[in-house]
């Protein structure tokens, strides 16, 4: 069946425009409700959302649509997506739900949806809620509509949480740290945590306005990180997303650190204490190169598949592995998270750096990534990326990298892009692949 509403990371558009609009959240509601309401249990469903202006169009909308069929809901208002998850399966919901839409501007949103394990739905869960949605609602009757409350210590139970995973014995009272929230889902708790647990904390992007998310800050836009790290004398940056899911790191010099770089981190100090588990990291098919060889020179694996955090998930859990990742920051370390979480993986990286007490310039530069070079390229429909042509055009660039080198031409599966990588020993090389390989795309675009 092809999905007409899910994409690589549940629905995601530009709010109060075809998908992301009430009536498709009140819709979506009633059919993911009605999916899972199993059992003759009282039902509950979570509700959290990140800054964006939308999101009070669209958390309504969807608690219309999930009282409808008579799910009782929780409101948590702005909290990270893996909060949400976390506190799904904390509070035995049945499904959580998560409005973002990531890194994205403020004018798109998204929905996520959580089974009540905290993990994210598979593709046979999202196209049974497709059918549903195609198939019309299913009301409940009027004396077993749902209710719906909010969590007031929502906030508390995942800063505990978070504070849970990094040891008991630890504080970070010799650090100074720069956190960039990214006026999003974790303006109120990262910064939080970082000072309960000891740190001298400089906060910035906290000041959401519901149209200033992502905005010139964040994981995606670090100069305004690595400028402060600098100005304050600080000896980390943490860089988080819109909903805190994904994480990027500067050094005290402000170097960006990428998380191919964090994945680097993690896996080298747990293999040295014996708790990565399969002497092998979950990428996608854009690690950087670098990471690879990295892992390789030590014994360890790099299994990579196709972009996406739940993706990665998913190979971590059928194959018993405990560390994976995106370049992207998404960090997910299955220890103690069911996905993505930029803070968890941030006081990992705080415990490293403590334990060496040498600059992170030293203990978190472990590669030298090969050259890479990612473009863009906008379209306007859907380009036929399996047609002759650009088959042609992906073989030729292949031939020039030779086996020193790869490409990847892929549709984002969040924004109406096609994105060009090729990674190669030869920079300039590299340039000109991807530069053909996007006149290419533009050709091949209706």
């Amino acid at each position: 069946m092809t999905r007409k509403y899910f994409g690589t990371d549940g629905i995601r558009g530009t709010a109060n425009q075809e998908l992301m609009t009430a009536e498709t959240a009140l819709k979506l509601g009633m059919a993911a409700g009605r999916e899972f309401y199993r059992g003759d249990h009282r039902h509950r469903v979570l509700i959290g959302k990140d800054t964006r202006l939308s999101g009070y169009m669209l958390e309504p909308a969807l608690t219309a649509g999930f009282t409808s069929v008579g799910m009782d809901v929780i409101l948590v208002g702005p909290m990270p997506t893996p909060a949400v998850a976390m506190l799904t399966r904390s509070l035995r919901a049945d499904l959580g739900v998560m409005l973002s839409a990531s890194h994205n501007p403020f004018q798109d949103n998204g929905i996520k949806l959580f089974g009540p394990d905290g993990y994210k739905l598979s593709d046979k869960d999202e196209i049974r809620i497709e059918q549903r949605l195609e198939s019309g609602p299913e009301l409940t009757d009027s004396a077993h509509l749902g209710r719906a409350q909010r969590l007031e210590d929502a906030g508390g139970r995942y800063i505990e949480f978070i504070k849970s995973t990094y040891a008991s014995e630890r504080t970070l009272d010799d650090l100074k740290i720069v956190i960039d929230c990214a006026n999003g889902a974790a303006y109120k708790v990262a910064p939080t945590v970082l000072w309960e647990l000891g740190a001298d904390v400089i906060p910035i992007g906290v000041s959401p306005d519901g149209t200033n998310i992502n905005e010139g800050c964040g994981s995606t836009s670090p100069a305004a990180l690595c400028e402060q790290v600098v100005a304050h004398g600080a000896d980390i940056g943490i860089a988080l997303d819109g909903d805190a899911d994904r994480l990027i790191i500067a050094d005290e010099a402000g170097q960006v650190l990428d998380g191919d770089q964090v994945m680097a981190m993690i896996a080298q100090r747990w293999h040295k204490a014996g708790r990565l588990r399969g002497d092998a990291v979950v990428a996608t098919v854009m690690s950087n190169l670098g990471l690879e060889l990295f892992l390789r020179e030590r014994g360890l694996a790099l299994h990579r598949v196709q972009v996406g955090d739940r993706y990665v998930l998913e190979h971590m859990r059928t194959n018993g592995l405990n560390l994976g990742g995106e370049q992207s920051g998404h960090i997910i370390i299955s220890d103690h998270a069911t996905t993505g979480d930029g803070l968890l993986a941030a006081l990992q990286v705080l415990a490293l750096v403590a334990d060496e007490a040498r600059p992170v310039s030293e203990v978190g530069r472990l590669f030298e990534p090969v050259p890479q070079l990612l473009k863009n390229v906008r379209v306007r429909g859907d380009v036929p990326l399996d047609c002759d042509d650009m088959q042609s055009a992906i073989a030729a660039a292949e031939l020039r990298l030779g086996d020193k080198g790869r490409v990847l031409v892929r549709k984002s599966g969040t924004e109406p892009l096609v994105r060009v990588m090729a990674e190669g020993f030869d920079s300039g090389l590299v340039s000109q692949v991807v530069d053909d390989l996007s006149a290419a795309v533009e050709r091949a675009a209706p």
